[in-house]
């Protein structure tokens, strides 16, 4: 009896390292891009970066933040000025389509702010707006670890801020 329970023991010892084989790790991936925000007043751009975890074929989720490079001059009033976009996060759910080995199609949803600063007559605003955000888009693979990827997001906002701003992103894809 003795050395049934021995053998049984052992047996399990081998069958754990097994057993968590068996539960995926999320594969890691990162993004670094361009994205221009087209508003209804000012169109602005911005270096974009992600980082995401793929916990299944079909869906993973990403963090994202943007910093402003690209600037847009207004007139207001018939006064000249300018509106710059300062930085953006947000999180996201993302769903995923494998359509081919090296082609997927993507749709997101989640939650963002995003902080604007605008400049007329020498005098400046901050705006800080919260959002809700979906869109979708399509990542090629050009080997195992290598990919581009094209996006579009919606960020509709709440409050007081209400809006709309539509983002257009091309982006680099690395996983890891």
């Amino acid at each position: 009896m003795r050395n049934i329970l021995l053998a049984t023991a052992a047996l399990s010892m081998f069958a754990l390292p097994a057993a968590a084989q068996s539960v995926s790790q999320p594969q890691w991936y990162g993004t670094a891009g361009y994205t221009h925000l087209d508003g209804e007043d000012a169109d602005l751009g911005a270096i974009t970066g992600r980082v995401g975890a793929r916990l299944n074929p079909n869906f993973a989720v990403e963090g994202e933040g943007s910093i402003g490079v690209r600037d847009d001059d207004i007139t207001v009033a018939g006064v000249n000025g300018s509106v710059e976009h300062d930085y953006d996060l947000a999180a996201y759910a993302v769903g995923v389509l494998p359509v081919r080995p090296n082609l997927e199609l993507f749709g997101r949803v989640g939650y963002g702010t995003t902080s604007i600063k605008a400049e007329v007559a020498g005098f400046s605003a901050r705006e800080d707006g919260e959002s809700i955000n979906y869109g979708a888009g399509a990542t090629y693979f050009l080997d195992g670890q290598n990919g581009l990827r094209a996006d579009w997001t919606r960020r509709d906002f709440t409050g007081d801020n209400n809006g709309e701003l539509d983002t257009y992103g091309v982006s680099f894809v690395r996983r890891f």
